[in-house]
């Protein structure tokens, strides 16, 4: 059994965007208040959290995370790995390398970006952590399985992940019928769907419906959206039974 936390359901252009004052950047219903997609999984004996956007801290604060096990990356976006520097109290509290779980182009960004934490002769205090390669192999954190579901951002190949009964995919726009066979059977799917209109590198709302069909899932949540999808509670309403909208703090259990 998995706990799932939407430590952020939105993205770069989430909510409040800068100088924006359309209604769903304007509202105080917090539901509409979304910071960049990352999600975080707990089981019996192991926490992981997927992607540290540059809203990280922030988001381990507010869920009053003390503890992270391992993190998994995505793709090499800068909207989901550039809060990376903030696991130092995680290194502190636990006086250990953090495990780092990432597929070759996503960890050259990191040693890019980061480089400060990968020299041999480095200051006391800088994040220290421990790089692992994902390919195309299944492989395990703690008790949690992970299989890794290659999906397209249009060029760059993008990892989703399932976890037992549960499936993972942000920041894609396509994905092979070999890569959807690993997705069916699952019993909770979170999917991106970026907006209504169409986008050249993310399913958009009626993309993201029209596969969630052929894939009969029972439940599923839609996330990684912009403000340009609507209120929360208006495109809510909106969806077919067992489809819902994801929203910052949003705790599930499969």
């Amino acid at each position: 059994m998995f706990d799932i936390t939407i430590l952020g359901s939105g993205t770069s252009t989430g909510v409040p965007l800068i100088g924006c004052d359309c209604e769903v950047c304007t509202s105080q219903e917090p539901k509409n208040k979304r910071l960049r997609t990352s999600i975080k999984i707990k089981s019996k004996t192991t926490t992981v959290v997927i992607d540290t956007t540059p809203d990280f801290r922030y988001q381990m604060l507010r869920t009053q995370t003390t503890q992270i096990d391992a993190i998994v990356f995505t793709h090499p976006h800068r909207d989901h790995y550039a809060g990376l520097d903030d696991i130092r109290p995680f290194n502190f509290f636990s006086k250990k390398s953090m495990p780092i779980y990432a597929n070759e182009i996503t960890q050259v960004a990191i040693q890019r970006d980061f480089y400060y934490a990968f020299e041999k002769d480095k200051d006391a205090g800088l994040p220290e952590m421990i790089l692992h390669t994902i390919d195309k192999e299944a492989f395990t954190i703690g008790d949690i399985p992970f299989l890794p579901i290659q999906v397209m951002h249009r060029e760059m190949p993008v990892l989703g992940f399932r976890m037992g009964d549960f499936t993972y995919i942000t920041d894609a726009n396509f994905i092979s019928a070999s890569e959807i066979e690993k997705i069916k059977g699952s019993k909770l799917l979170i999917l991106n769907a970026l907006r209504k209109e169409t986008h050249p590198t993310h399913f958009n709302l009626a993309q993201a419906l029209a596969l969630i069909v052929t894939l009969n899932i029972p439940t599923v949540y839609l996330i990684h959206f912009s403000h340009q999808i609507g209120l929360h509670d208006q495109v809510e309403a909106s969806l077919p039974p067992g489809i819902h909208l994801a929203y910052d703090g949003l705790e599930i259990s499969i």
